[in-house]
């Protein structure tokens, strides 16, 4: 785990992204519940959220998870050296968190799952996502509003090695 201080860029929220892995290598992605109503109704993403002030950036994905998908049963591979970062479209940036911020800028996170598809409970307190689905990693920037492409296509080439050994190793079992 890399522990590094970010110093903490007031127009971007700190937060943290979560690729998970299963056993044969695919990626889970979810359908965000709050895009309905707007362009992006069939916006797809990776779990992602804020880092609490203090928090350890690690410790935050886990609870992130948690939050989100109802479950942590994961291991950690691998997570990216740089912070990320994305800008929102203008008409999102005017109204996610009262205009406070252009964009996120976050650590990624590389997750094998370990728990069982039944484990995966999107029925949160609060709920974000709507379906889940386990999709190749080359998938994600076709699946990802436009926005967040570059930022996929970043996580993917960064993480690309890595899937390819855990791929091989399923095939080879």
């Amino acid at each position: 785990m890399n522990n590094t201080i970010l110093t903490h860029d007031p127009f971007y929220r700190l937060g943290v992204g979560m690729m998970i892995v299963n056993y044969s290598g695919k990626v889970l992605i979810c359908q965000r519940a709050d895009m309905s109503k707007t362009n992006y109704a069939e916006a797809w993403q990776m779990p992602q959220g804020g880092i609490d002030f203090g928090e350890d950036p690690y410790a935050a994905a886990l609870r992130e998870l948690k939050e989100e998908i109802g479950t942590c049963h994961v291991s950690l591979i691998a997570e990216t050296k740089d912070w990320l970062s994305y800008d929102f479209p203008e008409p999102l940036a005017k109204t996610l968190w009262g205009g406070r911020f252009v964009g996120q800028k976050q650590k990624w996170f590389l997750f094998r799952y370990e728990g069982y598809e039944s484990d995966i409970n999107l029925n949160t307190p609060h709920p974000e996502f709507i379906d889940f689905k386990w999709v190749e990693s080359y998938e994600l920037p076709d699946l990802i509003v436009d926005f967040k492409k570059d930022l996929y296509r970043n996580i993917v080439h960064y993480f690309t090695p890595i899937l390819q050994s855990i791929k091989n190793q399923f095939l080879s079992k």
